[in-house]
């Protein structure tokens, strides 16, 4: 089956642990997949041998076998997942694959030559109260391109889940116009609404007063600025714009709770120099209960 040329070779990655959240993001990556016309390919990491020695577990031929097969078992049953998600649409590629040694730099190494990469919010192994398990945070900090964050408590009913918006979160740096084209892309493939939300947190750090209807005005027409393009390239995308003095993380937030996908960039334009993610970011990836996708790239 030939490829769309901007589909790199891993296509649309999943990492799968047979946890929870490990199903509903094969779930979503089997339908991002489809609706893109690319490859899926499903990935699980085995545990590391480092790992039986930090739990006083004798490496055994017993327990490489039993390790391979729960490998095995994962990957089977997330085949399954997918294969039913994947009833009655097109036909895509559909790959498997088992990491072995350490799981961080084989995933993000894979992300190199892939279009996104889907991992669930939290693993099979999280501890109680984290809002992130290890491998979405890494990923989402260091992944060389997007990554979808699913989480499982999504508040919307069934019938709203394809017809709701994709909310953006637009402030004019680099990476929030790679999360617009990306916004914009996801919403057309989906033939929703597009919801692109811009906000200023306090008129006080301004040299000159100005008025909230100044600044309100003001925003409105960069926020325009900032969408133009791509609202000429994607004509059949309908845009909502949402300006106003708030906390960003609060108002998108807000804007996702009757949203089906909320994009973010990975790095705002107040960030400081180095950081890998920007606080906006991921504060929005940990709170919101939609799927999230940081618009990373190499």
């Amino acid at each position: 089956m030939t490829l769309p040329p901007e589909s790199r070779p891993h296509g649309i990655v999943v990492a799968v642990d047979g946890s929870p959240m490990s199903r509903e993001a094969a779930e979503w990556a089997a339908r991002e997949a489809s609706l893109r016309h690319a490859t899926l390919t499903i990935v699980h990491a085995e545990a590391a041998e480092e790992m039986a020695y930090w739990l006083d577990v004798p490496i055994t031929e017993e327990y490489m076998a039993a390790r391979d097969r729960m490998a095995e078992k994962v990957i089977t049953d997330a085949l399954d997942v997918v294969n039913v998600t994947l009833t009655g649409t097109r036909e895509i590629p559909v790959r498997t694959s088992i990491l072995r040694g350490s799981k961080m730099p084989a995933l993000i190494d894979m992300s190199k030559d892939a279009d996104m990469m889907v991992v669930g919010c939290r693993g099979l192994h999280a501890l109680p109260g984290l809002l992130l398990g290890s491998t979405s945070s890494s990923l989402v900090h260091h992944a060389h391109c997007p990554v979808a964050v699913i989480h499982g408590d999504h508040g919307l009913p069934s019938d709203r889940l394809t017809t709701a918006p994709v909310v953006v979160g637009v402030d004019g740096s680099p990476a929030s116009e790679l999360a617009v084209a990306l916004a914009f892309d996801e919403a057309s493939r989906r033939g929703v609404d597009l919801v692109a939300v811009h906000t200023w947190m306090t008129l006080a750090d301004f040299v000159l007063p100005v008025t909230d209807v100044e600044m309100e005005n003001q925003a409105d027409e960069e926020l325009a600025q900032r969408l133009a393009g791509n609202c000429e390239r994607y004509p059949d995308v309908t845009v909502r714009r949402v300006i106003g003095q708030d906390n960003p993380i609060h108002r998108l937030v807000e804007e996702s709770r009757e949203a089906q996908l909320l994009v973010v960039g990975s790095h705002g334009r107040g960030g400081f120099a180095g950081l890998l993610l920007g606080s906006v970011s991921w504060a929005v990836v940990q709170a919101a209960r939609v799927p999230v996708i940081v618009a990373r790239q190499s």
